[in-house]
């Protein structure tokens, strides 16, 4: 059967479509779906065809979720949105993340926002609720704004035991539940806080981007505001994989869902410049687990490119071999089928905050 590859494009102007075929070097660009707003981060929902879901925001209108039924060409707003109570003193100023839950969990859905809470909806997002638990950490004193803002994001559920969960903090750090959100642990050691005077704390560590390795739930990656790290045993310890790499500021992590050893980053300057090191955008691999780096540069702007990706705006998608996709600051995005050769599949698009791909039935 043909299969048709989708990337769902967010931007701070609304949501593009692009799509291709299994060759995945010519695309076709759609949109602007929900047109104005920002869309932080779009999904389509694993367990239910052609649906899907998306984080936006309008500065009238604050943060909503929109669901699509027809694989993201159209979108309509739905009614209840995660919220704080009215006398909380708190509200959902961005939703920054959104998670499905993991099998046998059709209809359940996840959202990270900001301030950092984090909501899940057992009804395709026709409710939802807040699960406190994971502020009412003892650590969670511990959290503090980054220059974002202070958010949760990087929900990743684990696709053989949906009541093990891991969210990660800017800044606050990353955590784990094993029994739905009902309880939390801390999972942060071995990775730095140079900007606080225990640069080595139990948590209030700036997560930029966490993902879970599909095929080998303890296999996590991290890229953080101060390293790139990996656990094999679900975040109890990190290993800094940092080595080989020109910088250790990024936002991005990228994995393999076939090869738990296989992964990408793109590091920037630094927190103050945040644009990629040398004004050269070069995708870095690892196919040992982080232990050596590739810069991958073949068709990709070697001088005077300055510019960012995004914490969402990196996704893989899972065919063999496995194509790598990034969106940039600049309106671009980039699309290789093998993760060396790069060619442009959208220009001069708003600039880019979320990219995630599905592979479609033709």
């Amino acid at each position: 059967m043909n299969q048709q590859v989708l990337a769902l494009i967010g931007t701070r102007r609304g949501l593009f479509r692009a799509l291709s075929d299994g060759d995945r070097r010519e695309w076709t660009v759609e949109g602007p779906a929900i047109a104005g707003y920002e869309v932080y981060h779009a999904i389509l929902d694993p367990h239910d065809a052609g649906t899907g879901y998306a984080a936006v925001r309008h500065e009238v209108w604050g943060a909503h979720v929109y669901r699509t039924r027809d694989a993201g060409i159209t979108w309509e707003p739905l009614e209840a949105r995660p919220a704080f109570p009215e006398n909380s003193g708190h509200a959902v100023q961005a939703i920054w993340h959104l998670a499905t839950g993991g099998g046998g969990e059709p209809g359940v859905l996840y959202a990270g926002v900001e301030p950092a809470a984090l909501f899940v909806s057992r009804d395709r997002g026709c409710t939802w609720e807040r699960i406190i638990s994971i502020e009412e950490h003892p650590t969670a004193a511990l959290w503090q704004p980054a220059k974002g803002g202070l958010a949760l994001h990087s929900i990743q559920v684990d696709p053989e035991n949906p009541n093990r969960i891991f969210a990660a903090v800017s800044a606050g750090g990353a955590y784990r539940s094993e029994d739905a959100g009902r309880s939390w642990v801390a999972i942060n050691a071995g990775v730095r806080a140079e900007f606080l005077s225990n640069t080595r704390p139990e948590a209030g560590q700036c997560v930029h981007s966490v993902r879970l390795h599909p095929g080998t739930p303890e296999r996590l990656y991290q890229q953080n505001h101060c390293g790139t790290y990996r656990t094999d045993d679900s975040g109890d310890t990190w290993i800094e994989i940092t080595a080989g790499l020109p910088s250790d500021f990024g936002y991005v992590m990228g994995i393999d869902p076939s090869n738990p050893d296989r992964c990408w980053v793109i590091p920037e300057e630094s927190s103050h410049l945040r644009a990629v090191c040398e004004g050269r955008l070069r995708v870095y691999e690892s196919n040992d687990a982080g232990r050596s780096w590739t810069a991958r540069t073949e068709g990709l702007p070697q001088k005077q490119a300055w510019l960012t990706v995004l914490r969402e705006a990196l996704a893989t998608d899972g065919l063999t071999p496995c194509g790598i996709y990034f969106g940039t600051s600049t309106g671009h995005v980039f699309g290789s089928p093998d993760g060396i050769e790069w060619h442009a599949i959208a220009r001069y698009l708003p600039k880019v905050l979320s990219v995630e791909v599905v592979v479609l039935p033709g």
